[in-house]
């Protein structure tokens, strides 16, 4: 495998408040703006959003790819991403982002294994270890085993 790889995105600025990001390969665009809070239109695509999301996918990624490879069934996997915006002496910045992924086994004996791959995924992920921001996580690990009555 490669030691580098290159990515490219363009965002260009449409109407109003508005701007569009693109990539060459991608097909589908997304719809962009600041956050009302920052004087941006509401309803729409945030930088701050997609911060987030890129955390959150890169970490559905890369769970999924060692889970893959240690072999764990996985029947599901939800992750929340929730970030703090400060303001400092520099202007405003992520503070701390909390992911909470949901994780769920086949098996009640696979919920230790969910537990150690969940970790190995938060160090790991490329887009969290790219960030200053400090990541925390909330991992709750569900079967989907059918509990026996008593």
């Amino acid at each position: 495998m490669e030691k580098s790889h290159r990515y490219e995105a363009r965002a260009h600025w449409t109407t109003h408040k508005r701007g569009i990001l693109d990539a060459e390969e991608i097909p589908r665009t997304i719809n962009f703006a600041a956050p009302p809070e920052f004087g941006g239109e509401p309803g729409l695509w945030t930088p701050e959003h997609l911060l987030l999301g890129a955390v959150a996918t890169c970490y559905v990624a890369t769970f999924r790819a060692i889970a893959e490879r240690s072999k764990l069934n996985v029947a599901g996997l939800d992750v929340q991403a929730a970030g703090t915006i400060e303001k400092d002496e520099g202007g405003f910045r992520f503070t701390e982002i909390v992911l909470r992924p949901v994780i769920t086994v086949d098996r009640e004996e696979d919920c230790d294994r969910a537990h150690r791959i969940s970790e190995k995924a938060e160090r790991a992920c490329l887009v969290s270890r790219s960030l200053s921001s400090k990541i925390s996580m909330q991992v709750k690990v569900e079967t989907a085993e059918p509990v026996a009555a008593e």
